[in-house]
């Protein structure tokens, strides 16, 4: 599908689509940037990787599809750096996990040669780094492309073949639909299992030895890197205070079903939650 495929982030998600992208033949030549020597330096010599750059703007020159993948409060700053060295007719997209401001201002940040298309594939870890990287991550999950009203169907066309590709199943949807969206089933989840986690912190610490499966499972998400969320949190604040709003509804409930000794409504509570679990699409090889 393209002769270079640039990627500006090679960590978990990066060094993962370099790896994946080569094994089911989508590019010719891979390349990649980080800001950082320590992810140069494993990227050199890896059979996934034809080229390390310490540059942005030379690792894009050549470049038919560039795939940002550094955290989002980084994306248009570094979408203003590498327009310019982006050649006519190129492709670039995100991973962020929030649009509407990546994909107002990325599109702004680049010049009308070049085509510019937000995504965010659903196929993230609490771990970070390419050397957790999967060629197989992308493997049955969900991917979001979310074009501007006035993004042209072509470069639609292809990013959405592009995830395809890689065995994703893609949902085309509005910037602003996507952020409501993940506020909801992404951010959300992962904002309350670290306060939760922060509200057991403050706990006897020996409790942590006594934790079984469920905290484990219902938690996991907490490990992730705090610097990443925090970033996502505040570009996503108002979906995600409004998600929370709705939430705390469901607290109170709970809340007074106990307080009140309701067995029906605590049950039906619970009903509905199990319900909801159940109907969750099943993942790719990552579940």
């Amino acid at each position: 599908m393209f002769k270079q495929l640039t990627i500006l982030g090679p960590g978990l998600l990066g060094a993962s689509l370099m790896q994946a992208a080569k094994a089911r033949g989508l590019c010719k030549r891979t390349a990649a940037w980080s800001r950082r020597a320590e992810p140069r330096a494993k990227c050199k010599g890896q059979p996934w990787c034809d080229a390390v750059f310490a540059d942005a703007r030379k690792a894009v020159a050549q470049a038919d599809l560039v795939v940002v993948c550094t955290p989002v409060d980084t994306i248009v700053p570094l979408l203003e750096i590498i327009g310019p060295k982006l050649k006519a007719g190129a492709l670039v997209t995100d991973v962020g996990s929030t649009k509407s401001l990546i994909c107002r201002h990325g599109r702004a940040a680049l010049p009308k040669k070049v085509g510019f298309v937000g995504s965010h594939p659903m196929a993230g870890s609490e771990k970070t780094g390419l050397e957790h990287a999967d060629p197989e991550l992308f493997e049955g999950r969900a991917c979001f492309v979310t074009p501007l009203v006035d993004t042209p169907a072509k470069d639609v066309d292809r990013l959405t073949r592009f995830w395809k590709e890689l065995g994703m199943e893609v949902a085309t949807t509005s910037p602003e639909a996507h952020d409501e969206i993940v506020a909801h089933l992404s951010h959300l989840p992962h904002l309350l299992a670290s306060a939760f986690c922060a509200y057991l912190g403050t706990r006897d610490p020996k409790w942590a030895h006594f934790a079984g499966p469920g905290l484990r499972d219902t938690t996991r998400v907490a490990a992730g890197d705090p610097a990443l969320w925090k970033a996502i949190a505040l570009e996503n604040r108002e979906e995600i205070l409004r998600a929370l709003d709705g939430f705390q509804k469901e607290l109170d409930g709970l809340r007074a079903a106990l307080h009140n000794r309701q067995p029906f409504a605590l049950q039906h509570l619970l009903e509905r939650g199990r319900d909801f679990r159940v109907r969750l699409r099943p993942l790719g090889k990552k579940e």
